[in-house]
This record gives structure tokens, C-alpha cells and sequence, in this order.
């Protein structure tokens, strides 16, 4: 018996929500008293997840599986958590693992928690904590089935190390054609060089920029940060920006540490999608604009002003602190 977890990964590297799922997929174990067993898909630094807990990772090399596909992915975490006679199976809460989950806990006959923020209260019985209603409140439910899968909520629990000796085990799961039945034509990738899904600061552009030639200014604060840009709905509408950075119910869902607004008004579509969130900052020159209500920390003023400002201040920060 173990605890299994899904690690995503990119380009033959995880990504950091795979260290975050393996860091609280370990506690769980510990909670438990079993082991940690990661199925990792073209991965090549597969020992890497023994920094997080993981003490085995069954490792699957297969071209059919470069691409992804959920019902594909869902048949290899099915088959990899009856190997391990796994009782808790753990992914994360991208828009991939939100695609695989539901197929997997139909293919497990799983109780399925999404969008968990903490470690289970309780292992018997199983109960954990979770958003619920576009995150505006928490809900505690109970997992009665025998297997039980979790959706951590990005950013919820963080990456913690805890180094073991990861044993990597080659694992050939049987793929069947039937499991093939969707196909990606296209991919349309954000232009940022952090993701949203992982970036711990985000920093989103609205209708208040004016047009796509002003968006310098968003991609200065979020280089001098590290962040990842993003847009709102009618951002990406107009052609502004690629619509793989439109965040907000409808668009890419946003846990970071700290999101940045500006020139967004904050529709309710918007919020619901960026609520997740830890920290809000919002720059807008309309004091009645809806998103002051949500946010943390709130600038009154041109973006045109503030912004340039601020990139100037950020930056001498960084030089005397260097």
C-alpha cells in the first residue's frame, strides 16, 4: 500500500506543482504510516522527486504519450495506483490534471476532492478541506471510498523538502487505441517565460492599458518580479494577447502567492478565477471599480504613472539589496 501522486511534467522536466503534490502527498503518507510512489510520464530527472518524499517513481517512457491526453494519462495512473494497491491517489489542480481527475476517479471508482487546501483532519474517516463556490468559502467532506483521490489546489500547502533515496522503477502500462480517441491539433502556449500555472507572482493587464503597444509596461513589472503576465477576458477577446494568458473563471484559474491587476475593473468573472490568490494588489484609476472590494492592497491613480513608478522603485530595491 502507498500513496500515489501524479507529477506533471514539460519538456522531459516537472514542473513545480509536481514538487508541491509530492511534498503533501509525504505528509499524507506519513499520516498514514506508508510510502510515497510517484508515476512520472517522459520525465528525465526522475531521482530529482526524492527531494520531496517520494521513495519510488515508476518511470514511463512512451512517444504514444509526448502529447497529452486525459483519458490516456488516466489508464497509466489507474493501472500504476493498482500496481501499488495505492488508497490515495494525489494530483494537482492544473488544467491537465483537472482534465485527467474526473476519468480517473471513474476508471478507480474513487470519491474525488477537488480544489484542497490542507492536509486531511482526519484519515479515519477521511475527511479533508476544500474551496467551494469560486472560492468565496471552505466546505470539509468526507472520501468513503476505498480509494480516495485528492486535487490539491495550487499554492495551497507549498514545496518542502524532505530528501529520501528515490528508487526509479520502469513502468509499461497497457495503452490501448481506445484510449487515443482525442487528438491535439494545436497548442497555444502564453509568451510570458514563467507559466501561470506555476508562477508565484502574476501580474494581469486589463482594458486600462489602452491597446497591445502599451503592454511593455505589464512584461517590465513582471520581468523585474519574475512573474508571469496575464490578461482579462476582453483582453484576450480582442486580440491584444494569446488567450493561454486570459485568467478568470472562464479563463485559467490563478493561486499565486500575488496577483497584480491593472487597469482591470474586476468583473465578477474575473475575481471568481484570481480569488485563490493569497495576496491582491490593484491598480486602477476608478476608485469605484469593483476589484478595491477584493483587494488587499489598492492604488488609486494612471497605470501609465504608477507603473513606471514602481518598476523604478522595485528595481532600486533590488540593486541595494542585491
Amino acid at each position: 500500500m502507498s500513496v500515489l501522486v501524479y507529477t506533471e511534467s514539460e519538456g522531459g522536466n516537472f514542473k513545480k506543482a509536481a514538487f508541491e503534490v509530492a511534498s503533501y502527498a509525504k505528509e499524507v503518507a506519513s499520516m498514514l504510516g506508508t510510502t510515497v510512489t510517484a508515476v512520472s510520464i517522459n520525465a528525465s530527472n526522475n531521482e530529482e522527486l526524492g527531494r520531496y518524499g517520494v521513495d519510488k517513481v515508476l518511470n514511463v517512457s512512451s512517444g504514444d504519450l509526448e502529447q497529452f491526453s486525459a483519458k490516456a494519462y488516466a489508464e497509466v495512473i489507474k493501472q500504476a495506483a493498482e500496481k501499488e494497491n495505492a488508497t490515495v491517489v494525489v494530483v494537482g489542480s492544473s488544467i491537465d490534471s483537472k482534465f485527467v481527475a474526473p476519468a480517473l476517479a471513474v476508471n478507480l471508482n474513487a470519491g474525488y476532492a477537488s480544489n484542497v487546501v490542507a492536509l486531511p483532519e482526519s484519515t479515519a474517516p477521511f475527511k479533508v478541506k476544500r474551496t467551494a463556490f469560486s472560492n468565496k468559502a471552505f466546505g470539509v467532506v468526507e472520501i468513503s471510498s476505498d480509494v480516495k483521490l485528492i486535487g490539491l489546489s495550487s499554492n495551497a500547502f507549498g514545496i518542502i523538502e524532505n530528501e529520501v533515496s528515490a528508487a526509479v522503477e520502469n513502468f509499461e502500462p497497457a495503452v490501448g487505441d481506445e484510449n487515443f480517441s482525442v487528438h491535439v491539433t494545436a497548442v497555444d502556449k502564453a509568451t510570458d517565460k514563467v507559466s501561470i500555472a506555476d508562477a508565484e507572482v502574476v501580474v494581469s493587464g486589463g482594458r486600462g492599458l489602452k491597446g497591445p503597444e502599451n503592454w511593455g509596461m505589464i512584461e517590465g513589472l513582471a520581468d523585474v518580479l519574475g512573474a508571469a503576465t496575464a490578461c482579462s477576458k476582453p483582453v484576450s477577446d480582442m486580440g491584444w494577447r494569446p488567450h493561454g494568458e486570459h485568467v478568470g473563471q472562464t479563463g485559467k484559474p490563478v493561486a499565486s502567492n500575488l496577483y497584480i491587476a491593472v487597469g482591470i475593473s474586476g468583473a465578477i468573472q474575473h475575481l471568481a478565477g484570481i480569488n485563490s490568490s493569497k495576496v491582491k494588489v490593484v491598480i486602477n484609476n476608478d476608485p469605484e471599480a469593483p476589484f478595491f472590494k477584493a483587494a488587499d492592497y489598492g492604488i488609486v491613480g494612471d497605470a501609465f504613472e504608477v507603473v513606471p513608478k514602481l518598476i523604478e522603485k522595485l528595481k532600486e530595491f533590488k540593486a541595494n539589496n542585491a
